[in-house]
């Protein structure tokens, strides 16, 4: 953001105090993208509204997809995310700053879908909404409401992989491939919250869980993510696809990768919801082989 950011930790953040001296200014916009998992028991809509950051919008994950896939949340044309988030007040144009309740786990998701869709200037906040009201920081109840903006999506067609190239990646093993599901989930050992689901991960897949990247809600330093990441097992000078339960802590690891100055990734945004619902693909049980 500044030429005495800290570059310790990725450039892809901004601190509680960058954002204190942020709120009220013209082009920046803060995005609510608080998601839960069934299992949290939380709503991020009713938690929206009963009080946010000062000045947010909320960004519906569900609603900002492609309704037609039958895949939970997967991404929506360029005209469908310039129309939405062109409604929240939002241009391409503005500095974005993307937060959710817990912190990194679903804002990097939607962070990585302005990077896409060609927000040059979008960031996410370090640490979380919970941990920003814990702080005493600027809260508000109101519904902000700005004037409908002009997006011009501009889509990054190779940031993405569908079925088809997902399959031709498990069959060539010729790209490395991330799961940031949790040890369990990923083994088989434990069943997806998804009814129907088949329990494993993809064959040759290495499991690098997403909640091994941050600490309490905040992004782990450049070092730290570059021993996680190569612990698992990953190369950092080859390609990588990240994939999760259903497309949204995958992108943590996108994150993580694109931090540390990583560019040749993908995420599989059909992830496990796709490929476990599938009776025709590949499974394979018990821990990364590396």
């Amino acid at each position: 953001m500044s030429n005495d950011r800290d570059h310790s930790i990725s450039e892809f953040l901004v601190s509680f105090d960058w954002l204190s001296k942020q709120l009220g200014k013209p082009n920046v916009r803060i995005v609510d993208a608080s998601w839960y998992l069934p299992a949290h028991n939380r709503s991020a809509k009713a938690e929206f509204a009963l009080n946010h950051i000062s000045g947010a919008v909320y960004f519906d994950i569900e609603a900002i997809s492609d309704q037609t896939s039958g895949l939970p949340h997967t991404m929506p044309s360029a005209v469908q995310f310039a129309e939405n988030v062109g409604g929240l007040g939002i241009s391409g144009t503005d500095t974005i700053i993307i937060y959710d309740s817990i912190g990194m786990f679903s804002a990097p998701r939607v962070w990585w879908m302005f990077r896409v869709f060609g927000a040059k200037n979008a960031f996410l906040l370090d640490g979380g909404f919970d941990q920003w009201k814990a702080e005493g920081r600027p809260i508000d109840s109101a519904v902000s409401a700005y004037p409908s903006a002009r997006y011009v999506a501009q889509v990054n067609e190779l940031a993405m992989v569908d079925f088809k190239a997902m399959s031709a990646i498990v069959d060539n093993g010729n790209i490395q491939i991330a799961d940031a599901r949790g040890p369990g989930r990923f083994e088989g050992k434990e069943p997806e919250p998804r009814a129907g689901m088949k329990s494993g991960h993809m064959p040759g897949a290495l499991n690098v869980p997403y909640s091994s990247l941050s600490e309490n809600g905040r992004l782990k330093p450049l070092s730290e993510l570059k021993k996680v990441l190569e612990a698992a097992g990953l190369d950092l000078e080859k390609p990588v696809v990240t994939s999760c339960g259903s497309g949204i802590t995958a992108a943590v690891i996108t994150l993580a990768l694109q931090s540390l100055g990583h560019r040749h990734n993908m995420l599989y945004d059909g992830s496990w919801a796709e490929w476990g619902g599938r009776p025709d693909t590949k499974i394979a049980i018990g821990p990364s082989k590396i």
